[in-house]
């Protein structure tokens, strides 16, 4: 019986299965169970937990991705112009700054710098943008706030937002930019920016002071920042707000366009505030209130997050300004179509690059990154060395987007090292001819799939001052050949090296090799690699690298320091200046001394000179001008080997439009446009499971079984 019970029993299995399979639908394998095929949604994901969702707080490429759909700053940037162009977002224009003197005298616009002693901005936005809803703002019959002043018990009753029975909403006001901005000096929120800021803002360092007191005082008390006034950013009327710089600092519209200069209500701070909320993760942080075209519906960071369109979200248009590519591209189709497309954007966490661009393939995820694994199978390189889609990758209508990163990686020098700094002509030999011999472009062929263009100076492609092509070229590694930027020689290398006063590698008069030492925090298989390139480029001058690996902590500390001798470093931009990335080479701003991001502490009179005029100058020939001089003398310095500007490379599917590379911008969500059954068609396309193996396998166990059983039924029968 026991062995009639098992054959039964496999018999019961293969018919669950079969059963199963005669039931199963095309969306056997979906992500997604229980959810719309056809919704208006955009499929995404996140490999890391957002910390900060607070735009005092948040300052991460992985943040900005949600806060940057939810907040408004008063200006943005336009989707699709080039070079990047500030436009108005809730506010009706761009300021423009007015300038006054010392005693507060107007000045005209073309004043000097030193006679400027503040930038005066004027801030107007427009009436009728409303916030999201929430129950901050929701009021009963008596127009007295629900939910701000709950007990205990109330609290403890309440785990997410969803859980609160009434929400309303609010006209956006002046009074809320002036708000956050003074939320930059809460010492209780530690705002990355509010040490930068206080430096230009009047009175904010002030502020910082009085917070950080009153903090001390009162302890465990929300501080009311409504009692505390801010010289630098004061409510003219309800719909326009003033601020005032020290000096003039033309960079500062960029900050204007940055989730740290949106909009929060008091009131969400006075509901989060209430004791017990920070325990249920019921904060700015984690639950953001703002006016955007989204708003977070659903947080766990541990499994997906949830954009959902903001029902009050006061509209905008799609642009109708673009370039030719951008017409032929498709990319203006839906100019002047109310924003956003999309109902909803679904977030989920992949912490592996392979299950990700799986589910991509089969059509789950909308669009994708290209990790080294999956870039053979995705990108192979033309004749001429442009990058193009595999067959594989055409046939299931899938698109390559490529764009240059406002990016930039270097090998720095440490000019108060006693071997490779100084300012000396022989000094300048020895880098520019270390800088011809580390071949960055054959590293972008081996180590970057060909994800980057070879640095010619310190500004990379799309910002003001960056020039294109032979005339752009740094003439100290590179030349013109046939129309084309070509590496100089590594005999050129090996003269200037000879005249360094190290001929063929080896001091001219001590005869001792010439040994470099390289810092670094990389570690692995792929960066010991990469570390035996860089020495296999010095051996072609025979001159011997030392590699000296440390943990992060260690590296900041010898670079803080000026103990490391050659490094690498990066620096991406924080907003589409060239004041940005040349500042990095102001003397003033040195690691040594000064604690700045002169990570090489470079310090040329001339170049100072240079950027200091250039820092306060407007766009236009003039600072053009002054730029070539500075870029001639950096090149010819050399305090960095110029590596790369690196290059992103993207896929997206057929089904999804108004995918545009915009590094400046961070809240291009809204653009985003789908056509949800051509997904479900393709999906349905390319997830039909295949039966075969297992209606294979089922009938092998069948075969198996069958003589069991008709074997079991005979003895039975003789039995009876």
């Amino acid at each position: 019986m026991a062995r009639m019970r098992s054959i039964l029993s496999g018999s019961l299995l293969l018919g669950m299965g079969l059963a199963f399979l005669a039931g199963c639908s095309d969306s056997w394998n979906n992500p997604y169970p229980g959810s719309d095929p056809e919704a208006n949604a955009l499929y995404s994901a996140f490999s890391a937990r957002p910390k900060h969702l607070d735009p005092a707080r948040s300052y991460s490429s992985n943040e900005v991705e949600f806060t940057g759909q939810i907040y408004e700053p008063p200006l943005q940037y336009h989707f699709l112009k080039r070079p990047y162009t500030l436009i108005p977002l809730t506010a009706e224009r761009v300021p423009k700054p007015r300038y006054v003197d010392a005693a507060g005298h107007a000045l005209p616009d073309a004043a000097p710098a030193a006679q400027i002693a503040e930038s005066v901005y004027e801030v107007r936005i427009r009436p009728g943008i409303r916030y999201q809803p929430h129950p901050a703002f929701a009021q009963d019959e008596a127009g007295r706030y629900r939910y701000h002043a709950l007990t205990a018990a109330d609290i403890a009753r309440q785990t997410r937002i969803g859980d609160f029975g009434h929400t309303g909403t609010r006209e956006l006001v002046a009074a809320d930019y002036v708000y956050q901005i003074k939320r930059l000096a809460n010492p209780r929120l530690s705002s990355p920016i509010f040490g930068l800021m206080s430096e230009h803002i009047v009175g904010l360092k002030e502020l910082g002071a009085a917070l950080e007191q009153a903090a001390k005082d009162t302890p465990g008390v929300v501080l009311n920042l409504d009692d505390y006034p801010l010289a630098g950013a004061e409510v003219v009327d309800r719909y326009s707000y003033r601020l005032r710089i020290k000096g003039k600092y033309p960079q500062f519209i960029y900050w204007l366009a940055m989730p740290f200069f949106a909009p929060v209500p008091w009131e969400a701070e006075a509901f989060y505030a209430q004791p017990g909320m920070a325990d249920r993760n019921l904060t700015l942080d984690w639950q953001p209130v703002g006016t955007g075209p989204f708003y977070l519906a659903e947080n766990d960071p541990n499994r997906r997050m949830v954009l959902k369109k903001n029902p009050h979200f006061h509209g905008e248009l799609y642009p109708t300004e673009g370039s030719d590519e951008d017409r032929r591209s498709g990319l203006l189709v839906d100019a002047d179509k109310l924003l956003p497309f999309i109902d909803q954007a679904v977030f989920s966490l992949e912490k592996e690059t392979i299950p990700y661009w799986s589910k991509f393939l089969q059509g789950y995820y909308d669009s994708s990154g290209i990790s080294s694994d999956s870039f053979d199978q995705a990108v192979q390189f033309s004749a001429g060395g442009d990058p193009q889609l595999t067959d594989s990758m055409r046939n299931q209508d899938i698109h390559l987007i490529t764009a240059v990163e406002a990016s930039l990686w270097y090998v720095g020098f440490n000019m108060l090292d006693p071997v490779v700094g100084g300012l000396s002509g022989d000094r300048q030999k020895l880098r520019q001819a270390l800088s011809i011999a580390f071949d960055y472009d054959e590293f972008i062929s081996i180590f970057l799939n060909g994800r980057g263009i070879p640095a010619q100076g310190p500004i990379p492609p799309g910002l003001f001052g960056y020039v294109e092509g032979l005339v752009g070229l740094n003439p100290y590694v590179y030349e013109a050949h046939a129309g084309q930027i070509v590496r100089r020689p590594i005999d050129a290398a090996k003269k200037l090296l000879a005249e360094a006063g190290y001929p063929n590698g080896r001091h001219v008069k001590t005869g001792e090799p010439l040994v470099l030492y390289f810092d670094t925090m990389a570690s692995g298989p792929d960066a010991k690699s990469r570390l035996d390139w860089m020495k296999k480029q010095l051996d072609k001058l025979n001159v011997q690298l030392v590699v000296r690996g440390t943990d992060y902590n260690r590296f900041q500390d010898k670079i803080r320091k000026g103990n490391a001798q050659l490094f690498e470093w990066g620096w991406n931009a924080d907003y589409p200046d060239p004041e940005n990335f040349l500042f990095l080479l102001y003397g003033p701003n040195k690691k040594v001394g000064a604690g700045g991001e002169n990570a090489a502490n470079y310090d040329n009179p001339e170049f100072n000179r240079l950027f200091e005029r250039m820092k306060d100058m407007d766009n236009g020939p003039a600072r053009q001008a002054i730029i070539d001089q500075m870029l001639e003398i950096v090149r010819r310095d050399a305090p960095w080997i110029f590596a790369y500007y690196p290059k992103s490379f993207g896929l997206r599917h057929g089904w999804v439009q108004n995918v545009k590379p915009n590094l400046m911008a961070n809240n291009t969500l809204k653009y985003r446009r789908i056509d949800p059954r051509l997904r479900e068609a393709r999906r349905e396309e390319w997830n039909r499971p295949v039966l075969w193996p297992i209606i294979l396998l089922v009938a092998a166990l069948a075969a198996v079984i069958a003589p069991a059983a008709i074997a079991w039924r005979r003895h039975e029968r003789k039995t009876a």
